[in-house]
């Protein structure tokens, strides 16, 4: 294992349609590569800038011109690397802690291209205003929603804290639709849940890899156990659930694989994109605490039905995969969404950052997971009607 996983936090971050990127955070940008500046070219792009400068219709501002020449550059290379202006940034990081100012709902896109409600987070502004699973918003402040992209809608109901933003909601059994103002919050999502579902055994949810979900998981599994000491059996439900922190993806691995087993592999063009995790403190923790080894030790040993389906993507995918190549678990659903690519963020300033894909992931197999994911051991359809794959949740 490199230095490099010391200095960074390795991440996975989810958008829409299960698309969720491996990242891993560099303080600087790499200057031990020399690329070759082509001089002729740099110079034609300084012409170009020139005219638009001078001949342009009407005057562009420089810092977008420069910014969106940056953005088209690096958009160019494939669909997962891209510039990061500060607010693009910092909604990255809020996704990565679990924290972010906005309603706390958990959404979906209908079949008819509304909004769907999948669930309020408890305690949430939305749980407070009355918000149900199932409602459906048609405008976000009055603007129709229907055909709006997830994220989109996602960027309309997230603002500054204290703000307000109105909902309009159709709900079942309701014939007029219903309007709902609701002021933004600093919002805390939980990405562990857990119970038990008959005696003996367990259904443990994780909705994404965030910086609390190791803890979580151990805190969750423990009351399991008080709850139930002789727990037979444990469902680990990771359907929908888009990426999240490399680390939490290598730690919920190692909770139930043998200490030292290899969890998962990247391979790149640079020496330190070619590393292996393995079940270590050391690779799913960046503070040297070993929050796994609070668990009980049957742990290792009980039976684990694993639970995907197409939402399921990057981390997730990593823990189903190394769960399934140590013949540890059954994996149980649809085929995985299929990310297996590394993107490198780049620091640039204290809050810009450019993310390049430098790297592909490997299950301890050896099996790839970009654009193949992972086959279910026992294929089963969530719905009659297929996974449908807009049933992927984001929060808001």
């Amino acid at each position: 294992m490199g230095s490099s996983f010391k200095s960074a936090a390795l991440v996975a971050v989810g958008v829409v349609a299960g698309v969720a990127f491996t990242m891993q955070y560099s303080a600087l940008a790499d200057k031990s590569v020399d690329p070759g500046i082509p001089i002729s070219e740099l110079q034609k792009l300084a012409q170009v800038y020139g005219l638009i400068k001078s001949d342009y219709v009407e005057a562009v501002d420089d810092k977008k011109l420069l910014t969106d020449a940056i953005s088209g550059m690096v958009a160019s290379l494939d669909p997962h690397s891209a510039y990061l202006d500060q607010k693009a940034y910092r909604d990255l990081r809020e996704g990565t802690e679990g924290k972010f100012v906005g309603l706390g709902i958990e959404i979906g896109v209908s079949e008819d291209g509304y909004i769907r409600i999948v669930a309020p987070i408890e305690d949430s502004p939305a749980y407070r205003a009355g918000i149900q699973a199932g409602d459906l918003i048609t405008r976000i402040d009055g603007v129709p929603v229907q055909g709006l992209e997830l994220d989109a809608a996602v960027k309309r109901m997230r603002g500054e804290p204290q703000t307000r933003v109105t909902l309009t909601l159709l709900r079942a059994g309701l014939a007029q639709p219903l309007n709902l103002t609701i002021t933004r919050q600093q919002i805390v999502q939980k990405s562990v849940k857990g119970k038990i579902i008959a005696p003996g055994y367990a259904w443990l949810r994780i909705a994404q890899f965030q910086e609390p979900t190791l803890d979580d998981m151990v805190t969750k599994i423990r009351a399991l156990y008080r709850e139930d000491p002789a727990l037979k059996g444990l469902v680990l439900d990771l359907r929908n659930d888009p990426g999240g922190l490399l680390q939490g993806a290598v730690g919920v691995a190692a909770a139930f694989l043998p200490a030292n087993a290899e969890i998962v592999s990247t391979n790149g063009q640079l020496a330190k994109s070619r590393e292996r995790l393995y079940a270590r403190a050391e690779h799913y923790t960046l503070n040297g605490d070993d929050a796994l080894a609070a668990l009980p030790a049957a742990l290792k040993t009980i039976p684990v039905a694993v639970l995907v389906n197409t939402g399921s993507a990057s981390a997730s995918e990593i823990v189903a995969g190394a769960l399934q190549d140590y013949k540890r678990a059954a994996i149980i659903g649809t085929p995985t969404f299929g990310k297996g690519s590394v993107q490198t963020i780049r620091q640039l300033t204290s809050d810009t950052a450019v993310k390049l894909t430098t790297a592909r992931y490997y299950t301890p197999a050896g099996r790839a997971i970009q654009a193949r994911g992972i086959i279910p051991d026992l294929m089963v359809d969530e719905y009659a009607d297929g996974d449908g794959i807009n049933s992927l949740r984001r929060a808001t």
